[in-house]
Formats: C-alpha cells, sequence, structure tokens
C-alpha cells in the first residue's frame, strides 16, 4: 500500500507548482504528478536546437503575482526578471512607432502622426493604470460567493465594492462604459493615429474575438502590462516553474515527472487520490487538479460523479486555441529598414500589426478556419535581454501568431504546419529582409501540436477562453469558482479558474488560499 499524502496535486504547470509550494510551505504533505519529464506545463525552457535554449510556449512574464514572488522568496530560487522597455511596430509605408515605458518619449514618437494624440495619451495612460490596479486588485483574490450567506460571505462580496467605489464616480462610470464596448470603438473616441490604437491593441491575446466585438475593450485591462512582474525571465520561462518547484521543494512538497495520471479516483463522492497510466494507485486527502477543466472531468473523472447540469456547463465552456508559437534559432540580429540597427527597439514586443482593419481582417479568416491571408503576430528577440539562452553573436526570437484556427476548414495542420511558418516569416522579412538568411533552426507550434505536445485541449492556452462570460465567479463554471469543485475533497488550481491563464501563479495561489481556509489551517 502507498503512503498516502495531504495533497495530491495533478499537473506540475507554474499553477500547480505555486498550489504545492503553499501547501507544503504550511506543513502539508505534498506530492505533484506531472507527465512530462520536465516541470513547467507551458511555462518551460527547451534546447530543441544545439545550443540554443526556447521558451517554447509561454516566452514572457506579463503579471506574475509579485505576491507568489516574495511569498515563495522565488528571486533566493534564481528568478531575474528583466522588465520589457516597448511596442515597436514597423509599418509598409517605411515609417515605425515605438511606445516605451518613458512617457515623455511616448509622446514625443506619437506626436510624429499627431500632437493631439501626443497631448492625450498621458491622460489615458493614467487612467488606464487606475482601473487597472483595481481589475488587479480582484483578480488576485478569489472571486467571492454571490450566493453565500453569512458575514464573513458578505465580506468578501462588499470588498471589491468598497475598492470600486473608491476609484471615484468618473472613473466608475468609465470602467463600466469600457467592459461593455469595442476596444475599437473606445480607442476611437480617445485617438486618431491608427498605428497608436493598434499597438495598443496587442492586448486582446485570448478569446476568437476582434478589435469590433463588445466587450473586448475589458481586455486593454486585464492583460496589461502594468505588473512590477512583468518581464522576461532570465534563463527563459523555465526559470519561473524551475523557481517555484525549488520552492515548493524546499518546503518539503516531492514532485514526479514522467508520471502521467491516468485517473482521478472517486470513492462515495469524494477523491481519494490518482491512479497512473503505469497502474500506479496514490492516495490523497484531497486531490488538486492542475490541468483544465475539459481534460479534468471529461478525461480524468468518471462522468457518473456528475451532476448532468454541471457536466453540460463543463462541456459547454468554451476552449478554442487561436495562437501558434514559431522559435528560431538565428545566426545574428534581423536589421528593420524602417529603423536600422540594435537599439531598445528590439529589446520589446515588435509588433506586425501595422493597423486596427489589418488585424480585423485576420479575425475575418480565422473565424472562419482559414489561415489568415496577413497574420497578427508579435516578436521578441529574447536573447537581447538574456545572452545565455543561445551562443555568443547568435540570438533566440519567440514570435507568436494570433487568430490561428485549431479546426482548419481545408487540410490538416500536419501538412499545413510549415506553411503557416513560411507565410509569418514572409511577413516579417517585408520589414527585416535579411531574416530568412539568418535562420538556423525554426520550429512551428500549430494549435494542434500545443495540444498534443503540451496537454492544452483545443490548443487553448488560456485553458478556457477568457471572456466575459467566463471570469470571475463564472469561471469555469457558474457555483463552482471558488477552486472546491463539486467532489468532496476535489479542488481545481489552474488556468481554468479564476483569473485564468497567462503566467501570473494566480490562481495556483488563490486555490491554496481557499484549501488552507478548509483544512483550518487560515489563509496565505
Amino acid at each position: 500500500m502507498s503512503k498516502q499524502y495531504d495533497a495530491i496535486v495533478v499537473g506540475g504547470g507554474h499553477n500547480g507548482l505555486t498550489t504545492a509550494a503553499y501547501l507544503a510551505k504550511s506543513g502539508k504533505k505534498v506530492l505533484v504528478l506531472e507527465a512530462k519529464p520536465i516541470v513547467g506545463g507551458t511555462a518551460v525552457t527547451e534546447e530543441i536546437y544545439p545550443g540554443f535554449k526556447y521558451s517554447t510556449c509561454a516566452y514572457i512574464c506579463e503579471w506574475l503575482s509579485p505576491d507568489v514572488v516574495r511569498d515563495l522568496q522565488l528571486a533566493k530560487h534564481g528568478l531575474d526578471i528583466v522588465p520589457f522597455p516597448g511596442l515597436f511596430t514597423p509599418m509598409p509605408d517605411g515609417r515605425y512607432f515605438f511606445l516605451s515605458d518613458d512617457m515623455k518619449k511616448s509622446q514625443e514618437e506619437i506626436a510624429k502622426f499627431s500632437k493631439k494624440d501626443a497631448e492625450k495619451y498621458p491622460e489615458y495612460h493614467a487612467l488606464i493604470q487606475r482601473l487597472w490596479s483595481f481589475v488587479h486588485s480582484v483578480l488576485a483574490s478569489p472571486p467571492p460567493d454571490i450566493t453565500a450567506t453569512g458575514f464573513s460571505s458578505m465580506r468578501e462580496m462588499l470588498a471589491p465594492l468598497i475598492r470600486f467605489r473608491r476609484l471615484g464616480e468618473k472613473d466608475m462610470y468609465e470602467l463600466m462604459r469600457l467592459t461593455s464596448m469595442s476596444i475599437e470603438d473606445y480607442l476611437d473616441e480617445w485617438f486618431e493615429t491608427d498605428v497608436l490604437k493598434a499597438t495598443l491593441t496587442n492586448c486582446l491575446l485570448a478569446p476568437l474575438l476582434g478589435p469590433k466585438s463588445p466587450g473586448t475593450a475589458y481586455f486593454l485591462l486585464h492583460y496589461h502590462s502594468g505588473d512590477p512582474g512583468s518581464g522576461y525571465p532570465r534563463g527563459g520561462m523555465g526559470s519561473v516553474s524551475n523557481a517555484i518547484a525549488s520552492a515548493a521543494k524546499g518546503y518539503g512538497a516531492e514532485i514526479r515527472t514522467e508520471a502521467p495520471v491516468a485517473k482521478i479516483v472517486v470513492r462515495n463522492d469524494t477523491a481519494t487520490g490518482v491512479v497512473l497510466e503505469s497502474g500506479e494507485e496514490i492516495s490523497g486527502k484531497i486531490v488538486v487538479s492542475a490541468t483544465d477543466a475539459h481534460r479534468t472531468f471529461l478525461k480524468l473523472i468518471d462522468p457518473a460523479w456528475l451532476d448532468p447540469k454541471f457536466l453540460w456547463n463543463i462541456r459547454n465552456f468554451k476552449m478554442t486555441g487561436i495562437s501558434a508559437k514559431i522559435n528560431l534559432a538565428l545566426d545574428g540580429l534581423p536589421e528593420f529598414t524602417c529603423l536600422p540597427g540594435n537599439g531598445p527597439h528590439m529589446r520589446g514586443y515588435i509588433v506586425g500589426t501595422p493597423s486596427m482593419e489589418y488585424w480585423e481582417r485576420a479575425f475575418d479568416d480565422a473565424k472562419y478556419g482559414r489561415f489568415p491571408k496577413a497574420p497578427f503576430y508579435e516578436m521578441n528577440i529574447l536573447s537581447l535581454s538574456d545572452p545565455s539562452v543561445a551562443p555568443e553573436g547568435k540570438h533566440v526570437a519567440s514570435v507568436f501568431v494570433y487568430y490561428v484556427p485549431y479546426d482548419l476548414k481545408e487540410g490538416n495542420w500536419d501538412d499545413r504546419r510549415e506553411e503557416l511558418g513560411d507565410l509569418v516569416i514572409d511577413g516579417f522579412a517585408k520589414y527585416a529582409p535579411n531574416l530568412k538568411k539568418l535562420i538556423l533552426h525554426r520550429q512551428v507550434l500549430t494549435p494542434l501540436d500545443l495540444e498534443r505536445n503540451y496537454g492544452l485541449t483545443r490548443g487553448d492556452n488560456e485553458h478556457g477562453e477568457v471572456r466575459l462570460e467566463q471570469l470571475l465567479f463564472m469561471r469555469p463554471v457558474p457555483g463552482w469558482a471558488r477552486y472546491r469543485m463539486p467532489i468532496d475533497n476535489l479542488y481545481m488550481c489552474g488556468a481554468s479558474t479564476h483569473p485564468g491563464g497567462g503566467i501570473t501563479a494566480m490562481p495556483g495561489r488563490n486555490a491554496a488560499q481557499m484549501i488552507l481556509k478548509d483544512f483550518g489551517s487560515g489563509v496565505i
């Protein structure tokens, strides 16, 4: 008979590791089970081509929780994040646009296109910062239980309302307007410069929605990169997961790799452990799934244990991957004809979306299952911020491609994978003609590859679309948004739970907080 654990965490992605670290820190006996040879899920560093370390899937920290960094002392475990300096957009007419974290320089850049927009930008930026601070405070805490009664439940619901009131009347109304508007309509109220609006909208990363879709303006806040945890981790994204794993093991957690879970064991409506694909059964007082909602409830658990209404809601939880990833080993630096040389513009986002119309057309193609004729993409040359990921004089570049449908109307991904790679590289080569001859190795990961290789259902790196109807107390489904699931002693801690995807560690921290509360160990 195997030994029993206080908690078994299924999945060694960064959220699963975060939950494990907090539980182990509180004195619990914790086991993490990861199917792959390395931990991290999509936050990994892999040497696919000799000497070049790719951040294979995720490649930046846009809002890694500073609470997690502090609580788990991740700096002591090797985490070092380099801030990124801005957004660089080359334009088809030979001009360029560079938006940096320096307000004065950004205004000077905007003034090249519109003095009116340059004057308004500080006001817009200050407003987004204020609203983002409120949204971030909501995302960083477990969602309130809107059906519960009692003083503690009322206090949980009142806390965000009090913070909302503190915004003041003007900002409260602005937040409510923004959450219901399309991102294009909202930015049209502020600015006239198309390239400025297109550059600001590189935040609409998750749902299959276009810039004209109602509700998309909210993503100016959800994906706003204002957090002190934003930037590039030295050593690649795997250093984030490795730091959390090191902290977890330091607190006593046990981590097993190459240990894929075949099913979660349920007896008498209670989760009692797991069975590995090898046949080994492991017992635990609780089971915490870091996998997505579909994988957890439609593959790992016998549906006979689930209420039909809950199961219906899970099946209707929208999971649609719309992104692909291209990793490049380069023999040198791309040379952009609009702004030659190696400068700050090369160290941040290089955005391949010069206009809102360009973006909408890419969305139009994707929603009908087609390749975008003009891909929506962004490049980051990670080795400029962290030379350790490439040999001296060489470089690693990550290219994220958006509006790439999981379901192709024509053909299949195995036959069309390299066609996508060619399309994207050809698009970049219009701005940096020397790019093609620099490529030593190219890895193209389609939505299907992300599912096969990294366990992302339908290639969805958000573990469920981040849409307004799938946020807060409705994520993953109404009534079960506080990490406890309808089977006793079963919890979820991955990105299918509040607040969603990204390398934030917030779902993992929030889940641990609720689990410890149930254990009677207090809150974090």
